[in-house]
């Protein structure tokens, strides 16, 4: 299999994000009430209102912006922008009533369908794929303490360049990407490697910013997980490592402390074994 690590250009994941988020996501929006639309879009243009009488915003600042806006759709990079400064608030909302497992974002490389592995089994990975050996156990229940058999774990990260397949030139379709199913007593071990701290695309819109602001682009280390199990609501999060310098700078704000994983040495030398469980809240009525 290829092991070419060409980084993915901004406008070429820019595209491959909104094309998935166009197809996966945009069922319900029609959905929204007038009503709901007119008080949100209203308060959000008092709100940029108030920020250009506030700061006397001139005609230059408002035309760098109305130019920075095209580009981030030229370049396909709205869903990365609202995903990195944006989702972490909407999450922390729509989540605030849970019981359980804390989550975080989804980000914008999720890509549903990926290869069953079972409760027990390995992610799919090249041949050598590099980074070091990571074998995770742990178990899924309900907020009552009862097992959750059958549950669903949905499994994405990066690579140990930072790269996510699908959305970089050279990786298999569905390297690093697996759905795993809970044994009876809710129990599953997934093997996989670690990943790296990656820099979001720099070289779109949204690096853009970043240079402007004199901000960084990095994403402390994470994986990407979304839990289910019939009658209990669904958990996206992203489980961290310790010692991450972007931790406590996470330029998406989206490290929790409840997120930061324990790793230890494997008992045969061979790279590191973590235990992570799920509480998953029932679906209120």
């Amino acid at each position: 299999m290829s092991t070419t690590h060409d980084a993915p250009t901004a406008a070429a994941s820019g595209a491959n994000a909104t094309e998935r988020f166009k197809s996966d996501k945009t069922s319900g929006v029609s959905a929204t009430p007038s009503e709901r639309v007119d008080l949100l879009v209203r308060e959000v243009l008092e709100a940029v209102h108030a920020t250009i009488r506030k700061h006397k915003v001139t005609y230059d600042e408002y035309n760098a912006l109305k130019s920075w806006l095209i580009g981030v759709g030229e370049d396909g990079e709205w869903p990365l922008f609202l995903d990195v400064w944006v989702e972490h608030v909407v999450e922390e909302v729509a989540t605030e009533h849970r019981e359980g497992n804390k989550g975080t974002i989804e980000g914008p490389y999720y890509v549903p369908g990926a290869p069953q592995r079972g409760a027990r089994g390995a992610v799919p990975m090249r041949n050598g794929e590099p980074g070091t050996p990571l074998v995770w156990s742990g178990r899924v229940t309900s907020t009552d303490g009862s097992a959750l058999g059958q549950a669903s774990i949905e499994l994405w990260h990066a690579d140990a360049h930072g790269l996510y397949s699908q959305f970089a030139p050279g990786i298999p379709e569905w390297n690093l990407r697996a759905t795993f199913s809970t044994d009876t007593d809710g129990t599953f071990e997934i093997t996989t490697v670690r990943p790296a701290p990656y820099q979001i695309p720099t070289d779109g819109a949204c690096g853009k910013l970043i240079a402007a602001a004199g901000w960084h682009a990095w994403r402390p280390a994470h994986l990407h997980v979304k839990v289910s199990a019939p009658g209990h609501e669904q958990l996206t999060a992203q489980l961290y490592f310790p010692g991450d310098e972007h931790n406590d700078d996470d330029i998406a704000s989206a490290v929790k402390p409840e997120l930061v994983l324990a790793p230890k040495p494997a008992g045969d030398g061979r790279g590191e074994t973590v235990s992570y469980d799920f509480v998953l809240a029932p679906v209120r009525n």
